[in-house]
């Protein structure tokens, strides 16, 4: 079993200060890092790291930039033969700033992440069925609806996390498997406030009224929902202090479908998954906090789980 990432890749230029400014505000930081990203490349490394045979399908420029995203994902085990570097636009590059609370706020530039095509997908793609292919809203959507129909075609299990916060059409969901909003996604695309368990359920009910099978929504430190035609669970997160929250969707996607490639129910899975996003929350850094699969392991086995 294969799992295929299509998405972006990026340079993240993480700030962290006290606070993340206001508008027209200028605010003093604490420290300054670069380090190679984008949510196509942070959920490849989440997946390889959790014990996953991955391959990353993107565009980046012919730049500096460039070198460093395909350096990290080879050094972390992502087959990387898939990478299209384009002669004509920059890499992206995205801007992060994380408060002294482990809150986030992020900008991104997509540059070469806007030109991944169809074309690309088709020369690219190679699956078979009981393969998984993990999809983002950070590169075309006519791109993403074109790999979930072609994906579902072979018999493969589409997984699409719908970040970042973009409308999306019901074509686009009808051709989806599993969606895995935050609970801020599920809020823009449904209109539903969250605050609780019930009220996550009824963003899911609204979303599987749109054709969707299957909806994961993440609460945060809360764990996730799981709600489909049969009912709906909730998996609980584990009370782990949170320091860096940048990657923690990332990580949780990209464990996510590791877990379901390994036949786990989706309590067992969103459970795994949970785990390495608590895991990760709590270590600064974007790929530095990014956990192996043994110590997702301990932390299921060890730690307190949040009711």
């Amino acid at each position: 079993m294969k799992i295929l990432v299509i998405g972006s890749s990026s340079t993240e230029m993480i700030f962290k200060s006290p606070v993340i400014p206001a508008a027209g505000e200028t605010i003093l930081g604490n420290s300054f890092s670069i380090s190679p990203g984008g949510r196509g490349v942070n959920q490849s490394i989440a997946a390889a790291r959790a014990g996953g045979e991955v391959a990353f399908i993107g565009r980046t420029g012919m730049d500096l930039f460039s070198t460093q995203v395909i350096e990290a994902l080879q050094k972390n085990n992502v087959n990387a033969e898939r990478v299209i570097c384009d002669e004509q636009t920059a890499s992206g590059v995205s801007a992060i700033i994380v408060d002294d609370k482990g809150r986030s706020a992020i900008t991104i530039t997509a540059g070469a992440n806007n030109n991944l095509s169809r074309n690309d997908i088709q020369a690219k793609m190679a699956l078979k069925s009981g393969d998984i292919v993990l999809l983002q809203l950070d590169i075309p959507t006519e791109t993403v609806k074109y790999a979930a129909d072609l994906a579902g075609s072979m018999g493969v299990l589409v997984v699409l996390n719908p970040a970042p916060a973009l409308p999306v059409s019901d074509e686009l969901l009808k051709s989806i498997a599993i969606l895995t909003p935050s609970a801020s996604e599920a809020e823009a695309l449904t209109g539903i406030t969250i605050t609780d368990e019930r009220s996550a359920e009824l963003a899911g009910r609204i979303l599987l009224e749109r054709g969707l099978k299957r909806v994961i929504i993440t609460l945060r430190s809360e764990g996730a929902m799981v709600i489909d035609n049969g009912g709906a669970e909730h998996v609980p997160g584990f009370e782990m202090k949170s320091i860096d929250t940048s990657v923690v969707n990332d990580v949780f996607n990209g464990a996510l479908v590791v877990a379901l490639g390994e036949g786990k129910n989706f309590y067992q899975s969103v459970l795994f998954a949970n785990a390495a996003a608590a895991l990760s929350a709590s270590k600064h850094g974007a790929l530095s906090s990014i956990p192996h699969r043994q110590e997702i392991l301990d932390v299921i086995s060890k730690e307190k789980k949040l009711h």
